[in-house]
């Protein structure tokens, strides 16, 4: 899981692009309560993200600017995929 950032003052959220326009450097998310907050390039933690994003699942922190809540410090959440489970051994060995 990526590294959660929290502002001072604030806590860290969950969210989801809704989209991101690398020509123009800013994009949206929605967070789970249902709020669209406006994000830019300098908004990352790491890198914005390329090409199709909606729905691409992101934490991040808030911040009050010029009278209005923005994304900051966002970070994409990458879920490892889950371990497959291993085939064990038979307990017939020997020819029973």
């Amino acid at each position: 899981m990526a590294r959660a950032y929290v502002e001072p003052g604030g806590e860290a959220l969950n969210g989801q692009m809704i989209w991101f326009d690398e020509a123009k450097d800013y994009g949206f998310i929605r967070t789970e309560d249902g709020e669209r907050l406006y994000v830019d390039r300098d908004g990352f933690v790491d890198e914005a993200p390329v090409g199709r994003c909606a729905g691409l699942a992101v934490r991040l922190s808030v911040r009050e600017q010029d009278g209005r809540r923005i994304a900051v410090k966002v970070a994409v959440v990458t879920e490892q995929a889950p371990r497959r489970a291993r085939r064990r051994a038979s307990g017939m060995r020997g020819g029973w």
